[in-house]
């Protein structure tokens, strides 16, 4: 029983084995169909797709093909239309080369025609020369007949007439055009002396020999003169100068032809009035004080000057020495102040010439350096200056405008021509040094004599305030030639004899009149 239950299970099994079999394999047929169905609509579209894509191809070539066409034609048309205008301007040249051409063939023609004429010419001038030449030694012939004089001697004869012509015509043009440039040069002189003067503001005049401290009340003039005159003397022992106690009220007057001395003795005498206790340990250790303060002093003028003038990189020492030069005095002139007007002037009448303004305000700054210590050092203020600017370094042409600015040696330079001016015209101003009124007319008088005592000298004036002396000589007695040397000979005598300042102008005039009268 239980066999023929397993029979019937498994042959249900294989039955429905078979099954399943069956249904899988008309499955896979019915599968292979949808497949088979589906890759033929595949395959007509793929065909499809391809058919489309080549003809789109076909219509892009197409298309292109018909651009490229047009392009080639649009660029021939552009070759064949720029050939032709190269073509045209090719011509335009051409013709225009054959129209220079055919102008210079007609030019050279011209030319050939031309040279013809001129060697035609040139053979008719040669006949008419060889002609003249003829004509000429013929009337040669007959001039040396007439004239008794052959060519030769006639023609010295003429060159000798010539010459001197020539030479009276070349004395007469060099006169006149010497007096025109003395003229000019003159009043072109005289603008810049003017302007330059004008330019120049100065502010000091002549000094003194004498300083005033003005006391608080009389009682202290006792005080100053001390026991016996212990204080007094002391002070002008210490200091070399000379206190004068008089009848001026409430003052004391400090004598001496020294000005640093003199500074020194004010300063020391103004601090023992204040501080009120004057006796000789106090005046000596004021008096030490008073010189340290005025070689402070000196050194701080010296630096103002150089600034004031705009002189830079002066030696430390030379600066110095510019400071001390506010203590010196020439002719009652304060030397410093001088200098700095000097400076000044140099500097404006270089400025107006075209020179080197610096270099002039340098050389006018420091052309009477060497009166700081003249009275220390032997020599000339000029040649103690000349060989301080060489010890410190200063270049030639500073050296030879301090050497140059009184005459002792040639100026090399315009700047040296400059500062002798300069230094003249800071002199001369009116107000600028000091001198009596009768030691003024005993140099005018003395300068007069000297020029009188001359051979050949009628009468003789000393004008412009001494600058000048006018020399008239007597015309029989004296030549042309001669009022040179006189001249000369009168400034050699005036430089040996007086003593002046700046320089004096020798004026000789000789004159010959001829008096008639008509009746």
């Amino acid at each position: 029983m239980q066999l023929g239950i397993v029979s019937v299970v498994i042959i249900v099994l294989v039955e429905a084995f078979l099954l399943g079999l069956l249904a899988f394999y008309a499955g896979v047929a019915y599968r292979k169909k949808v497949a088979e169905a589906q890759y033929g609509s595949a395959e007509a579209k793929a065909m499809k797709i391809v058919d489309d894509g080549i003809k789109e191809a076909e219509n892009i070539k197409r298309e292109a093909r018909l651009e490229i066409k047009e392009e080639t034609y649009k660029i021939k048309n552009d070759l064949e239309k720029e050939v032709k205008e190269r073509r045209n301007e090719l011509q335009r040249l051409e013709k225009r080369v054959l129209q220079k051409e055919e102008t210079l063939d007609k030019k050279l023609e011209n030319f050939e025609k031309k040279e013809i004429q001129i060697h035609e010419k040139e053979l008719q001038l040669k006949e008419v020369q060889e002609e003249v030449e003829g004509l000429k030694g013929q009337h040669l012939l007959e001039l040396e007949k007439i004239s008794g004089l052959t060519s030769e001697q006639a023609k010295e004869f003429l060159l000798k007439s010539v010459e001197e012509e020539v030479k009276h015509e070349t004395a007469v043009l060099i006169k006149e055009y010497e007096a025109r440039a003395k003229e000019d040069v003159g009043k072109k002189a005289k603008e810049l002396l003017a302007n330059s003067i004008q330019k120049c503001a100065a502010d000091h005049v002549a000094e003194t020999t004498v300083s005033v401290v003005n006391l608080p009340n009389d009682e202290m003039k006792g005080r100053i003169i001390g026991r016996e005159g212990r204080n007094i003397r002391t002070l002008e022992t210490l200091t070399g100068i000379d206190l004068i106690i008089d009848d001026t009220p409430e003052a004391v007057i400090l004598s001496g032809f020294d000005p640093v001395r003199r500074e020194v003795a004010r300063i020391a005498l103004e601090k023992l009035i204040v501080d009120g206790r004057i006796h000789p340990a106090r005046i000596e250790e004021m008096v030490e004080k008073a010189k340290r303060e005025v070689e402070v002093m000196i050194r701080e003028e010296g630096e103002n000057a150089t600034f004031d003038t705009g002189v830079h990189g002066v030696h430390p020492e030379l600066v110095r020495l510019l400071g001390k030069m506010k203590f010196r005095t020439s002719y009652g002139q304060n030397v410093l102040k001088h200098s700095i007007e000097v400076a000044q002037l140099s500097g404006i009448i270089a400025g107006e010439i075209g020179l080197d303004v610096r270099v002039a305000k340098r050389a006018g700054l420091l052309h009477d350096i060497g009166k700081a210590v003249d009275h220390e050092v032997e020599g000339s203020h000029v040649t103690i200056g000349a060989e301080l600017c060489r010890k410190y370094k200063e270049s030639a042409v500073i050296v030879n405008a301090v050497e140059a600015h009184h005459g002792d040696v040639e100026p090399e330079s315009l700047i040296a021509v400059i500062v002798q001016a300069a230094d003249t015209i800071s002199a001369a101003r009116p107000g600028a040094r000091r001198e009596t009124l009768e030691s003024y007319i005993k140099r005018l008088t003395r300068l007069e004599e000297i020029a009188d005592n001359f051979k050949g000298v009628e009468k003789s004036f000393a004008i412009q305030a001494g600058r000048e002396v006018r020399v008239m000589v007597i015309p029989d007695q004296t030549t042309d030639d001669e009022m040179v040397l006189l001249a000369r000979d009168i400034a050699k005598k005036i430089e040996g004899d007086l003593d002046y300042p700046g320089q004096i102008k020798v004026n000789v005039i000789r004159e010959t009149r001829a008096v008639e009268f008509a009746k």
